[in-house]
């Protein structure tokens, strides 16, 4: 698990080779929160491992969570979910990377909120959909810059089936919400 990580941490740290470092911020303790809601039962699962760098220069952002970090509320739902429908073994992590399109929006001398537009290829499942959504800037002060965002994904796009026997279980469109507190980048 711990040589993931590594992995993890390296491949996102080769993809922000593009990033200018003055304005670069990280995080490895993002958040990624799933709910999969149905009449007949909630499932939901939490994943603090996720890591992101951000870039207030031109904007550039990137995410990557490993797929086994999640944790579940309901016990049973880990093992269904890694094997049955996202098959973890084959597709180990899910990432996403793109562009803050209203960048010039945020001042991160300044201490506010700032509400933007994020838009960019987000791969779950080894399929790659391009979205757009809105998200959430707030400037603590320039060493503690938090972002935030949520949005619906229907599990069809990403090519993840559902057993006919437990359609009723498992929502069509799941609600996933991100957080992120974002510390300045040091090489």
């Amino acid at each position: 698990k711990n040589m993931i990580n590594r992995y993890l941490f390296f491949a996102l740290l080769m993809l922000s080779t593009t990033l200018v470092n003055a304005q670069k911020y990280f995080t490895k303790t993002g958040q990624a929160y799933f709910i999969s809601h149905t009449d007949v039962i909630d499932i939901d699962g939490t994943n603090n491992q996720v890591v992101s760098f951000i870039d207030f220069n031109n904007g550039e952002i990137a995410c990557a969570l490993l797929v086994k970090a999640f944790e579940f509320t309901l016990a049973t739902a880990y093992e269904h979910f890694n094997e049955t429908y996202m098959e973890s073994h084959l597709y180990p992590k899910s990432n996403f990377k793109g562009k803050i399109i209203d960048i010039d929006k945020i001042n991160i001398e300044k201490k506010g909120t700032y509400d933007i537009k994020v838009t960019g290829d987000l791969t779950i499942h080894g399929v790659t959909k391009n979205i757009q959504v809105p998200a959430k800037i707030e400037v603590v002060d320039k060493d503690n810059i938090t972002g935030k965002c949520q949005f619906d994904v229907a599990i069809s796009d990403y090519n993840i089936k559902v057993p006919k026997v437990v359609e009723d279980r498992v929502a069509k469109i799941v609600n996933i919400k991100l957080n992120f507190n974002y510390k300045p980048y040091k090489n």
